[in-house]
């Protein structure tokens, strides 16, 4: 009989974040592979004693996917914990479509991303009604190749978008100079969030003009997202905001209009 696996987001880093469906399958799994320093090892504390736990931050895919078919062919349930949400910078494809190939049927199960972590421990919307109806999710690196970058996508927030940006606060430097030379002024407000929903979580806000010395004069140089935009800085939109579902002059379907008697 042949197994299974599971891919869980297992969340930003504060275990209960964490679905209640994904500790249900941590709590029966035979074998767990996990993403090394990027999952919470007190999420590991749900497993079963005798639990097969293997940590996959010195792994190649290859030889996660070797893992995975070979407990899943000898009929065991294998979770392959991923950090944040699999579907967001989560080598999931790779992985599923080995599985594919390997005939191992497999289940995804979402978690919580950094962004959305991010923006609840701030707190702020990373929509903003009537301002920023758009939310893009990027990513910075030295080394390994995108399609775009992220001064291709400043348009979007120069009319109001709000931008995350991940992996980058290592070359923070050169990310606020793309976002200059796309177009976006010294006074565009911004968020650096470092582990967010850890108990190190740090929260650093500031402008394009003096980020990058407040994130190297707090030392960070990891495991952080970068918020750029309006919804950055709420005290500057906070006269601004009116939401329309909640607005007594708009009508939909569960509030008609209401006709005022004299």
């Amino acid at each position: 009989m042949v197994g299974k696996v599971v891919f869980i987001g297992s969340g930003p880093g504060d275990p209960e974040l964490i679905t209640v469906k994904a500790k249900k399958y941590i709590e029966t799994a035979d074998v767990i592979v996990y993403a090394g320093s990027l999952v919470n090892p007190e999420i590991l504390k749900w497993s079963r004693k005798d639990a097969e736990v293997y940590n996959s931050s010195s792994l190649t895919l290859n030889e996660i996917v070797e893992i995975m078919v070979k407990k899943a062919s000898e009929g065991k349930l294998v979770v392959r914990l991923k950090s944040g949400d699999s579907s967001i910078y989560g080598a999931l494809f790779e992985e599923m479509w080995a599985l594919e190939a390997a005939g191992i049927p497999f289940e995804v199960v979402p978690g919580i991303t950094a962004a959305i972590a991010a923006a609840s421990v701030i707190p702020i919307e990373l929509t903003v009604p009537k301002l920023s109806q758009t939310v893009i999710i990027t990513r910075a690196s030295l080394r390994v190749p995108m399609q775009g970058s992220i001064k291709d996508f400043v348009k979007m927030v120069k009319i109001g978008a709000t931008m995350v940006i991940y992996t980058g606060i290592h070359i923070i430097d050169r990310v606020v100079n793309e976002l200059k030379e796309g177009g976006l002024t010294d006074d565009t407000p911004v968020i650096v969030v470092y582990r967010a929903t850890w108990p190190e979580q740090r929260i650093i806000k500031g402008t394009l003009a003096d980020i990058v010395s407040k994130v190297r004069e707090a030392k960070i140089y990891r495991d952080s997202v970068i918020i750029v935009g309006l919804a950055s800085d709420p005290q500057q939109i906070k006269n601004m905001v009116r939401s329309s579902v909640y607005d007594p002059k708009h009508n939909h379907s569960y509030r008609p209009w209401k006709v005022e008697e004299d």
